[in-house]
């Protein structure tokens, strides 16, 4: 056979296969990982080694460090890669033709699959690019302020969603409070903290609520809170970016009428996606996105309007949503809570670190953060996360706009094990220079 022939052959069978993606877009990866075993039960399943392992081989992660900064995004497992590749070639090869006809439904299938997965209904809720979006979307459409009205956010709370908090001064006429978290926080503390923000303003409308917060990892008591807001005639906006996957829970659970998600954190979809909610009898305190027309306005879709997205994320959400299942909410949460206890049950007696995520059951899942004590700047904080990356290989983030200053967030995830933990507390050892042994 002749080269050229050659070529046109592959060429044909590649194109074969582009066509069979096409017609398959959503069907195919039933299941992300059909060898892995039923997850363990009962008080023994976080530490269950050969599962564990089972799990942490569907990833596919860097040998140069231990990554335990894995809050900022989530890593794909390998069969979710996969399909993202699947389905990223599917639309470059179909491209506009599959857009025009087939996006649509695809899409809405995906926003069932999801609306299912956490427990809405699919009419409450709309797929977006992140939580960002979701959240910027939910603020700056809330419209039930008017001017002199109050809206209150706390230290925690993520940066672009303060900042979102803060132009409602401007774009509603609002009085904008900003108070501290006590440290170290407990739920008790933090109640109670809430509960006097809100009483010292008494013309609060909205409260901003973290689920869990990236800063140091405090699973906020959210369901409380709404009930006590909702109790003064406040409305709570709830960023559950950091939770869906990471805790088990069910939207209702947070007892909040608007929250914004991510899909790309802890459920493990590709970049770039993640969905709000709005409780349907609601849907009329946001406004339509930019006075969107391309749906209707009793339509959730109108308070989003995006553009054109990466059509292979979102057809990719499927997949990872499903491994998520397959391992079970329930189990994720053991596991991570394990993982973080491993390390901070050891380093909390080491030489002047401060471990600002308490014990209290419920109130921590797999983020947690330290400080060294007098280390609260920039400086400081900075040059232990280089430390503990360049000299022991261990990868961790510095955090700001924690109220009592600076702190080190380490973050573990499923396919993180002991021996990667044994030496973030060999490495704190060191750093803290505690003897141990």
């Amino acid at each position: 056979m002749h080269l050229t022939e050659t070529i046109s052959s592959d060429r044909r069978a590649i194109l074969r296969g582009f066509a069979a993606a096409a017609v398959t877009s959503l069907a195919a990866p039933a299941m992300a990982a059909e060898t892995l075993p039923a997850a363990p039960t009962g008080a023994g399943g976080a530490t269950d080694k050969a599962y564990w392992a089972d799990v942490k081989r569907l990833y596919a992660v860097t040998p140069d460090v231990v990554n335990l900064e894995n809050g900022y995004w989530g890593i794909m497992t390998e069969p979710v890669r996969r399909e993202f590749i699947r389905q990223s070639d599917m639309i470059n090869y179909q491209n506009t033709y599959y857009a025009r006809q087939r996006a649509g439904a695809d899409f809405e299938a995906v926003r069932t699959r999801v609306a299912e997965a956490v427990g809405a209904a699919v009419e409450e809720i709309a797929l977006t690019r992140g939580a960002t979006e979701a959240l910027q979307l939910l603020i700056g459409g809330y419209n039930r302020l008017k001017p002199g009205d109050g809206v209150l956010y706390a230290d925690l709370d993520y940066d672009s969603m303060q900042y979102a908090m803060n132009a409602l001064r401007a774009r509603r006429g609002v009085d904008v409070v900003k108070f501290d978290v006590p440290e170290p926080a407990t739920r008790q503390a933090v109640l109670d903290a809430y509960a006097r923000a809100i009483e010292a303003n008494p013309k609060t409308r909205l409260l901003l609520l973290t689920h869990v917060s990236h800063r140091t990892g405090f699973v906020m008591p959210v369901a409380e809170l709404a009930r006590m807001a909702k109790a003064k005639g406040i409305d709570t906006i709830v960023d559950a970016a950091h939770s869906w996957g990471q805790i088990d829970f069910k939207v209702s659970e947070l007892e909040a009428d608007f929250v914004g998600f991510n899909l790309h954190k802890w459920i493990g979809a590709p970049l770039g996606v993640g969905f709000l909610y709005i409780r349907k009898d609601r849907l009329a305190a946001i406004d339509r996105d930019m006075g969107d027309e391309d749906f209707a306005e009793a339509d959730i879709r109108s308070r989003v309007h995006t553009g054109t997205v990466n059509f292979a994320t979102v057809l990719t959400v499927p997949t990872a949503v499903a491994l998520h299942q397959q391992i079970g909410a329930a189990a994720k949460q053991a596991r991570l809570r394990y993982l973080r206890d491993y390390w901070v049950s050891r380093a909390r007696g080491f030489k002047d670190i401060e471990i600002l995520t308490p014990d209290e059951a419920g109130s921590y899942g797999a983020i947690t953060s330290f400080r060294l004590a007098g280390k609260t700047g920039k400086a400081d904080n900075e040059a232990i996360v280089v430390k503990l990356r360049d000299s022991h290989k261990v990868m961790t983030v510095r955090r700001a706009g924690v109220a009592k200053g600076q702190c080190i967030r380490v973050t573990p995830a499923l396919f993180t094990d002991e021996a990667d933990l044994d030496r973030l507390v060999e490495a704190l050892a060191v750093v803290t220079g505690t003897k141990t042994g």
